[in-house]
């Protein structure tokens, strides 16, 4: 028998619109929190001294090497139990999410600094800049060209990763997703739906980093 499709069924304005304005809250304010937490981090994993680098790294490390949907079930489920105090769902996964995007911005910013060519360091030691100043004027501008596209490419995979806030019961779209088909029992035309809104979404913001990525290439 043929599969009769029935979007009127799952198509109420409201529920999506609120689903879409939840992830798109997540993933913006998870992307810039972990962009504030990637720079300062980045600065320190440059420090000369190895105290100030070991804990960073192993934050860095531990969070690049372990899966987000792990991390999120963790900050929900576990570190209750360690601290004793109830943490909400909108903030365990919210913790989760800007912690790795600290993570991987931090390895963005070394990443950069460090792709600078030692010549320009050099030319701005002879020049008697300090370091804050050779950082300013010289290696900042250049090594920010070269963040930008990886930058990009990463907000985009964050704004993916935000589907994961479903599994401690955030209300985003794949949350409303499953609630829709709990209560009209049409899982392909929900899913479909999903799908769909997801990828409007993000193919132009792939787009837009494909584009950025070929102007910082030039």
């Amino acid at each position: 028998m043929r599969y009769q499709f029935d979007f009127s069924r799952i198509l109420d304005p409201v529920i999506w619109l609120d689903a879409i304005g939840i992830t798109l809250s997540y993933a913006i304010g998870t992307i810039l929190c972990g962009l504030m937490i990637g720079v300062v981090c980045g600065i320190l994993l440059l420090s000369p001294r190895a105290w100030l680098r070991a804990p960073i790294n192993f934050y860095v490390q531990f969070f690049r090497c372990t899966p987000l949907l792990v991390q999120i079930v963790w900050f929900y489920y576990a570190l209750p139990i360690l601290t004793g105090v109830n943490i909400p769902a909108t903030i365990a996964a919210g913790l989760g999410l800007t912690l790795y995007m600290g993570a991987f911005c931090s390895e963005i910013f070394r990443g950069g600094v460090i792709s600078i060519d030692k010549g320009q360091w050099n030319a701005a030691r002879a020049l008697g800049m300090s370091y804050l100043q050779m950082m300013r004027y010289i290696i900042l501008p250049q090594a920010a060209r070269r963040m930008v596209p990886p930058f990009v490419n990463q907000s985009v995979l964050q704004l993916k990763n935000t589907s994961l806030l479903y599994v401690v019961a955030v209300p985003d779209i794949m949350y409303t997703g499953y609630e829709v088909t709990a209560r009209t029992y049409r899982p392909l035309e929900v899913y479909t739906f999903v799908a769909l809104i997801y990828f409007a979404i993000l193919y132009p913001a792939t787009l837009f980093a494909k584009r950025l990525e070929s102007r910082y290439d030039r």
